[in-house]
């Protein structure tokens, strides 16, 4: 397949990257299995120089909520940020709270909106002030017998249910519709309990949030950078999966790095969305770049040796992000969590990302990822405002 096809098949999948897509992903997405070495840790060698305490690697399953376990992972490290016991939060709880408000909005717009496990950065923040959070072990959304997240099912069901309801067969809507839905997210992830015990304290979602968790969600913002709209304003991101049509900040290009290397020395760590269907990008590998010379004008041993060891980049500009985004190019993928900063055995600087694929690639799943990447490739980042160097949050007028 080509790069043009596999893009919108991506698109498409509502951020759905499992573990099994994953594994595939060198070959299906990347076509990267006879591409990359067996085992890049031989030829890159990184010096960590920031690595902020994060919680231990999740695996999402076969659901489409990277966005959730992402954001969530950020949560907890904000709770280790501010002297507090980090807890284990419930992705699913987020998500399954995103897909009440979601089904809400796509019967509400007629169905011109998206549906799917996908989701956005911001959708953890928006459900936590809405409906709180939850432990992880008192709402696993594990509640028809799997091990791990599995939505297949879930989702061809919510989807075929609430695109009746925009038919509108009754002429009106019943007020039953809602809670018909609600009770289909039930029946798969389990009902949310008023009340649950957790460390010998019983608390309500909303009560665990405030007195557990203790976030505001007011400190949190989301920036992104396209020279499309006028910098350091608002605008309405325009991806598939922001289908609350949440505003983000908008900066110029080399801010992205500038920030995110701002947080990570105070301390901060960041969520990230990207695009990962990129050929330089290897899960396995546990490594992502942006080449200087174009894939598909790479001698075969040049593809070979693509992750053998640390290779040129090519310089991100705004015109350049700017096209890649616009012609499906980047596209919004997937959701990470940024921990740490690094520099391989030249010198060049790479942020030290978790993902939640489980802990099964070349540095137990982790990546490490170049600023040029990140400059190119990101969709949206989201930090506490403390995190933001106080000249551009002045200018954002944070």
């Amino acid at each position: 397949m080509t790069k043009q096809f596999l893009k919108p098949l991506v698109l498409a999948s509502g951020l759905m990257m499992t573990v099994t897509f994953g594994y595939a992903q060198d070959n299906l997405v990347n076509s990267l299995k006879n591409n990359q070495s067996a085992n890049s840790t031989a030829g890159f060698k990184f010096t960590e120089l920031i690595n902020l305490e994060n919680t231990p690697v999740k695996n999402q399953g076969s659901s489409g909520t990277c966005w959730s376990y992402s954001t969530n992972s950020f949560l907890e490290s904000e709770m280790i940020r501010m002297g507090k016991e980090p807890v284990a939060l419930s992705e699913i709880f987020s998500a399954r709270n995103a897909y009440v408000e979601k089904g809400k909005n796509y019967v509400r717009m007629h169905g011109a909106v998206t549906l799917g496990d996908g989701g956005a950065l911001h959708d953890v923040i928006n459900m936590f002030r809405l409906y709180g959070a939850m432990p992880q072990i008192n709402y696993t959304g594990l509640n028809y017998g799997t091990k791990t997240n599995k939505f297949a099912e879930m989702g061809g069901l919510t989807s075929g249910f609430l695109e009746a309801i925009v038919k509108n067969p009754n002429g009106t809507l019943t007020p039953n519709w809602l809670k018909a839905y609600t009770a289909i997210l039930d029946s798969y992830l389990g009902e949310v309990p008023k009340n649950f015990d957790y460390k010998g304290k019983s608390y309500t979602p909303q009560s665990f949030a405030k007195d557990v968790v203790g976030i505001n969600p007011d400190e949190y913002v989301e920036l992104s950078s396209f020279n499309d709209h006028p910098y350091y304003s608002k605008f309405t991101l325009l991806v598939p999966d922001n289908w609350s049509f949440d505003q983000v900040y908008n900066v110029q290009v080399n801010e992205i790095t500038d920030i995110i290397d701002n947080a990570l020395k105070k301390g901060y760590s960041v969520a990230w969305a990207t695009d990962v269907s990129e050929k330089s990008f290897s899960y396995k590998n546990g490594v992502a770049f942006v080449p200087a010379k174009p894939f598909d004008e790479m001698t075969p041993q040049e593809t070979a040796n693509l992750f053998s060891d640390p290779q040129p980049e090519m310089e991100i500009t705004a015109a350049n992000r700017q096209l890649a985004f616009d012609n499906y190019q980047t596209t919004d993928d997937h959701g990470m969590h940024i921990v740490g900063l690094a520099k391989d055995q030249n010198g060049k600087e790479y942020y030290i990302v978790k993902n939640s694929w489980g802990a099964t690639n070349d540095y137990k799943g982790y990546l490490y990822v170049t600023k040029n990447y990140v400059k190119y490739k990101t969709t949206a980042f989201l930090l506490n405002k403390g995190g933001i160097p106080s000249a551009i949050s002045k200018k954002l007028g944070l």
